[in-house]
């Protein structure tokens, strides 16, 4: 009687303890499934990590509007973060606020030295993916649609990026800022025109493309 015989006939499933032929405890598929899913993770963060470098090499990454540019560039950080979790959605975040920093610093403009501080360009981009992913599954916990949480999500992830990049302008830069734009006044209702101005169709357009892609993607995996 060999080992898997024995084990059998205790009264233990073979197959459950993921013995091979010779008895031995085998944890290869445990091995590759864990190699799956971090291969899939480093798959999505190099593929989305790409759209964002491509996109802040054209105009359609940053969208001049008033003293400061508009962008979709968080988009792939909230995508990254709802179908595959906070770790990616934070290492997209950063790769967005590097080529921020990087835009500012090869491209300047009266107020690109606000983005050469990465507590403005980096930061609130990495807790951006951080956060996205706990709004979306929160929300998915009351909802469970996927598509309505991955829309609300949209919309807070963006607001997250907007609120962040703005509120450490107003805490680092507040004069100098209403200073270079040559406005007088409050820097706080100044700023708050900003948020509204670009955080307002950001949100719109984040809120209907993550949900979009998220519906599509998640039926897959």
């Amino acid at each position: 009687m060999n080992k898997k015989t024995t084990a059998i006939g205790n009264g233990v499933n073979a197959d459950k303890l993921g013995m091979n032929g010779t008895g031995v405890i085998s944890s290869n598929s445990n091995m590759h499934r864990g190699t799956k899913i971090s291969l899939r993770k480093m798959t999505v963060i190099g593929l989305l990590s790409a759209i964002s470098i491509m996109l802040s090499m054209t105009p359609l990454g940053y969208i001049p509007l008033g003293p400061v540019n508009a962008t979709i560039m968080h988009l792939p950080v909230i995508i990254g973060a709802v179908i595959e979790g906070p770790i990616v959605g934070m290492a997209i975040g950063f790769i967005f606020g590097v080529t921020s920093l990087i835009r500012a610093i090869t491209t300047p403009t009266i107020t690109s030295f606000l983005f050469m501080n990465p507590l403005v360009s980096v930061l609130p981009r990495v807790i951006m993916g951080l956060l996205s992913y706990y709004v979306f599954a929160f929300v998915m916990k009351i909802s469970k649609k996927v598509s309505a949480s991955a829309f609300i999500t949209g919309v807070v992830g963006s607001m997250i990026n907007t609120v962040g990049v703005l509120g450490m302008i107003y805490f680092i830069y507040a004069d100098r800022y209403m200073e270079i734009i040559g406005k007088t006044g409050s820097a706080v209702k100044a700023i708050a025109a900003l948020a509204l101005a670009n955080g307002i169709p950001e949100a719109l357009v984040a809120a209907v493309v993550v949900s979009s892609v998220a519906v599509v993607i998640k039926r897959k995996i």
